[in-house]
């Protein structure tokens, strides 16, 4: 490994001119490639091709030395930092990590740590941690409380999100117990699988582009101006560690600090582990590329391997201002394989939209058989120009269903046919309709088999009615034994008709009885995203229920009514309105009415109509309420918040580092108040 030492002008010459112009290549490339990662989230080079040229770049700089610049890549941890974001310079830098590939790679490694520091490296033994595919931050605690999160930038400042990371529920507030006056903890912000696919599946049914994967989708949301949109990203938070002002870590072991965060309250990796030799790391890694990484519910791309103590680390050092010595990643191999498309069919979902997925010769990727992988839509289809035989290839690493990157052209022999969208249900036959933007095809016929099946599902589900027990094998069984058609026939299910079917036990059928009984108290909210309305998810379901507090009142507001709830547009007022206007809907109503479920939003009913009108900017950083919190305030007292200042501002309410939206404020005359006059007004 190279120093960060300036060339001399003499060495410059001999630098042949293929080498010179390729490292000019690459320094171009990596640049780029870095800038797309870190700033637009949109990354266009794979890891793989990243590693690959970072390491061929490295290989002309150490033949060659006077090609390193002050500039390359080599040297730098990220990008600068270009947003709408204010700059925060770390307490210490953010170092990145050299790669291993290989287990006799890894041998190497320590070999090389040997020769520096003795037998105090062998001595240390290791300690291994999954290596997060997510967005790095960094939060700085004061005192126990956090009072800054940041994006890693280029490694010396980054971007403050301190409003975005607290809408991440398991980032702490404050850290538990004793925590020193001043620390800076670091990880990877991230989105679980099966959340990923659900924002997905809902993009896809608006119409909406889908995200390429968790880590993009969790980078972006970091990164959004309105908190409120980062709050309806369902992100996590791992730790992985802490540094105090000095640069030291506040432990003597990288084992003692993970056991320290976690005492913290701060979420670490599962999976880690201590490990006295190479051999046993080599062992570790090789099982979690190979059995573990198949069950876990978010994305790795291999593991960290760190030299245990402290103390050897500091003797161990840093590698060109850019790679701790003592830390390597031990990558995994790309997840990412060839097979033969035999089918493209076609899923009736709870809406009715129809999403075709592949049906695939089986092929193992991603430490797993993959048989199947999502297409979303037709569109995608086509622009992907899928046929039925083609070779393609498959991705399984980042994505809980496996996506069909695209077909290999070259291997084509004649054979492939186009696909054609379906013109019926595959599930009851109906003539198919289609969006008005045209996305999306969808079976119109409510009494749909597929419908019901999907539909129960999600109406069972955690995020809607919460029914436990209620699966998707169990709605099966109970719709093939001829006990339900619709959601109201769930609540008049009794024990002696479950016991009579297959693995249903007395106990067994008690419970599902009493957790469908006590799912009749959920709010309205869950219920009208329960009902599986076409374009309601769940945050419109909150707005429709919280503006109108009642199903009934819902049911008769008027499609202009609806239209002017804030959050709510044209097409999904139009939704609701054809929904409630159905016949068949309305007899369910009346069915689910009957039965005891509830049919008011309690939140709405205490809600007072204090700032009826108002019109409400909200800037700056408020003593403890979130923006999103403080905007959930004003809409349930009737008000509106709005981004910009303006003639028609009722008032704006500003807290710590208030810009210039406060300075508009003042120079157009309009009223400035504080939280604690909010809460008041809100209050009555």
């Amino acid at each position: 490994m190279i120093d960060a030492t300036e060339p001399s002008p003499d060495a410059s010459a001999s630098v042949p001119s293929a080498a010179r112009q390729r490292a000019t290549e690459l320094h171009a490339l990596l640049t780029r490639a870095s800038h797309e990662y870190y700033v637009l989230d949109r990354p266009s080079v794979s890891d793989a091709e990243y590693d690959a040229r970072f390491r061929e770049l490295q290989g002309l700089e150490t033949a060659w030395p006077a090609l390193r610049t002050a500039d390359s890549p080599t040297l730098r941890v990220g990008a600068p930092v270009q947003s709408a974001f204010a700059r925060h310079a770390h307490l210490v830098p953010m170092l990145s990590l050299g790669n291993t590939f290989s287990a006799d790679e890894l041998i190497e490694w320590e070999a090389r740590l040997v020769r520096m520091a003795g037998r105090d490296v062998t001595e240390s033994g290791y300690t291994v941690e999954l290596k997060i595919d997510g967005a790095a931050v960094a939060l700085t605690y004061e005192h126990g409380v956090l009072v800054t999160g940041a994006t890693r930038g280029d490694g010396t400042t980054g971007e403050d999100i301190t409003a975005n990371i607290r809408t991440v529920r398991d980032v702490p507030l404050r850290l538990r117990g004793d925590a020193p006056p001043r620390l800076e903890i670091r990880g990877e912000i991230y989105l679980p699988f099966d959340k990923f696919e659900q924002m997905n599946e809902a993009r896809v049914r608006e119409g909406e582009p889908v995200f390429a994967n968790p880590r993009n989708a969790a980078a972006g949301a970091l990164r959004q101006l309105d908190p409120g949109i980062t709050a309806q990203r369902p992100l996590r938070f791992f730790g992985y560690t802490a540094v105090l002002p000095d640069g030291l870590p506040p432990a003597d072991s990288q084992w003692t600090l993970l056991e320290q965060l976690a005492a913290w309250g701060v979420p670490v990796a599962p999976h880690r582990a201590r490990c006295l030799s190479i051999a046993d790391v080599n062992a570790w890694a090789h099982n979690v590329e190979h059995v573990v990484r198949a069950q876990l519910n978010f994305a790795i791309d291999g593991g960290v391997v760190k030299v245990d103590r402290v103390r050897v680390q500091q003797d161990l050092g840093i590698v060109g201002g850019r790679e701790p010595r003592w830390a390597t990643a031990r990558k995994f191999a790309a997840d990412i394989a060839e097979t033969r498309l035999l089918d493209i069919k076609v899923n009736t979902g709870r809406t009715g939209v129809l999403t075709p997925y592949a049906v695939l010769e089986p092929v193992f990727v991603g430490g797993t058989t993959v048989t199947y992988a999502t297409l979303h839509n037709a569109d995608l289809i086509a622009s992907k120009d899928l046929r039925v035989g083609d070779i393609v290839q498959i991705k399984r690493a980042g994505d809980v269903i496996p996506q069909v990157i695209g077909p290999v052209p070259d291997k084509r022999d004649g054979t492939q046919r186009p696909w054609q969208p379906p013109t019926h249900c595959p599930s009851c036959q109906s003539v198919v309709a289609r969006d008005e933007d045209g996305v999306a095809v969808y079976c119109p016929n409510v009494a749909c088999p597929g419908r019901q099946l999907e539909g129960l599902v999600h109406f069972a589900s955690r995020d809607c009615l919460d029914i436990e027990g209620l699966s998707y094998q169990r709605i099966a069984q109970l719709l093939e034994a001829g006990l339900v058609r619709d959601a109201a026939d769930l609540f008049a299910i009794t024990v002696e008709q479950l016991v009579t079917l297959d693995r249903f036990a007395e106990k067994s059928a008690e419970n599902l009885v009493a957790a469908i009984a006590a799912s009749r108290a959920q709010p309205l909210s869950r219920l009208l995203f329960a009902l599986g309305i076409r374009h309601v998810g769940a945050q419109a379901a909150q707005l429709l229920a919280r503006r109108f507090g009642t199903l009934e009142a819902l049911a008769d507001a008027s499609l202009e009514d609806i239209t002017a709830v804030r959050g709510i547009g044209d097409v999904i007022a139009q939704s609701v309105r054809a929904f409630f206007d159905d016949p068949t809907t309305r007899a369910l109503l009346e069915r689910l009415r009957d039965a005891g479920v509830n049919l008011r939003e309690p939140e709405a009913q205490q809600a007072s109509a204090t700032l009826d009108g108002a019109t409400v900017v909200i800037t700056g950083t408020l003593p403890t309420l979130s923006r999103g919190e403080a905007t959930e305030l004003v809409e349930r007292a009737g008000g509106r918040v709005t981004g910009s200042v303006s003639k028609k501002t009722t008032f704006v309410v500003a807290g710590a580092e208030a810009g210039s939206k406060l300075e508009k404020a003042v120079a157009l005359g309009i009223e400035v108040i504080d939280e604690a006059e909010l809460r008041r007004r809100v209050a009555g």
